[in-house]
């Protein structure tokens, strides 16, 4: 939607809701900015769209008809177009609030502080300090937003996806039916199209941009469907060591996860270093710079070289 007409639709209902009498539609066209005052068919067409569209999302506008009148008039009745009082349990408040910081680091973070501003600006309190939770999800997997998007609006994806222990990139398209961590890891459990089953995908694991596909609503999620307990049995890769030469005096952190560090050659030390999934790994190994060289296992080496040579591309 354009800036202009969104600004036009904003107006109209700005009008509607602060007329005290049902308003004629030459009069709303002269009260409004954005409607065409010469082209009256134009100013027909335009109106009709724009009731239409707000009647769509749920604002209720009504048409009154005075005998006294040839024109009808229109109005938005206040208390039909406002929410009713919210109230919420002290525990359910909680919760709302809690919900809000646990997203404060993730993608949907202005959305969840902004419906915590809301609450608290009509009077519902959910004070945090006194709880014992620090929470935090951590989604700087590229996928998640575009997935997380689809999985509510039912709409099916594709995107490439890199499968374990293989360098082979190849098409998917999957009907979403839900995103979920394990382990600190982000998985997509859905119905692949392609392979004609339910699937598990890990979000590190894809590559370039999620596509959305068709319109919302294209797919049901199957009833008593257990998402958890699908990405729980799903076969997790075993733990690995990375061996890594790691630069004197730098690296503290990674220093401190190794399970062990031995003296290298020259102003270098060695560094073993547990992981799961390549790709995790040389994400946070690529952020160290020239402090950091896997040395082994190949493929984690690989995934280092290829996210350097994108951030250098």
């Amino acid at each position: 939607m354009s800036r202009r007409k969104t600004e036009r639709l904003l107006n109209l209902v700005i009008c509607l809701l602060a007329t005290r009498r049902p308003l004629s539609a030459e009069q709303i066209r002269q009260a409004v900015p954005g409607y065409d005052p010469d082209n009256d068919e134009a100013f027909q067409r335009m109106f009709e769209r724009d009731k239409n569209e707000l009647r769509e999302i749920g604002i209720p506008i009504e048409v009154h008809k005075d005998p006294w009148e040839d024109d009808p008039g229109y109005r938005i009745v206040r208390e039909a177009y406002e929410l009713p009082e919210i109230t919420l349990e002290p525990d359910e408040a909680a919760v709302i609030g809690l919900a809000a910081q646990v997203w404060q680091r993730a993608s949907l973070a202005e959305a969840a502080s902004g419906a915590l501003l809301k609450l608290t600006a009509g009077g519902v309190h959910a004070d945090l300090a006194e709880s014992p939770l620090e929470l935090r999800v951590d989604t700087r997997d590229p996928a998640f937003p575009a997935l997380w998007e689809a999985v509510r609006d039912r709409r099916v994806v594709a995107f490439d996806y890199r499968s374990a222990g293989s360098e082979s990139v190849l098409r998917r398209t999957v009907e979403p039916w839900g995103v979920v961590s394990r382990r600190g890891r982000w998985y997509l459990i859905g119905h692949d199209r392609d392979r004609g089953a339910a699937r598990v995908f890990r979000l590190s694991r894809i590559a370039g941009a999620v596509s959305t596909l068709g319109k919302p609503g294209a797919f049901t999620v199957p009833e008593g469907l257990d998402l958890r307990s699908m990405v729980g049995y799903h076969d997790l890769p075993n733990e690995r060591v990375a061996l890594v030469r790691v630069r004197k005096g730098t690296c503290l952190g990674l220093r401190h996860a190794a399970q062990a560090v031995r003296p290298g050659e020259g102003e270098w030390d060695e560094a073993e270093v547990t992981f799961a999934d390549p790709e995790r790994l040389a994400g946070w190994l690529a952020s160290l710079g020239p402090d950091a060289v896997v040395l082994d296992p190949p493929d984690a080496r690989e995934a280092v070289i290829r996210r350097l040579k994108g951030a250098l591309q």
